[in-house]
């Protein structure tokens, strides 16, 4: 299953997700520090749900990235808008 793929899934399945947007930047990074090759090493995401609301900025970070879990050993970068 693409990265991609893997991220919505686990952010669906942590959050009642009002917005998601994922997108692969990989190809912005070709060639530089971080880029395996893969296709699949940097990340941006804008996620919208109201649990997250409420939490201050360094909350809702951890807890993004507590639901994505092993994905954040996988990919190089991953830049989040979280509200």
């Amino acid at each position: 299953m693409p990265v991609k793929d893997e991220i919505d899934a686990r952010l669906r399945q942590a959050f009642s997700v009002e917005v998601l947007e994922i997108e692969n930047e990989s190809y912005k990074h070709a060639g530089h520090s971080g880029d395996d090759g893969s296709g699949e090493s940097h990340f941006r995401i804008l996620l919208r749900a109201p649990e997250l609301a409420a939490m201050g900025r360094v909350q809702r970070h951890r807890a993004v990235h507590a639901a994505l879990g092993d994905i954040n050993t996988r990919v190089h970068a991953i830049a989040l808008d979280i509200g």
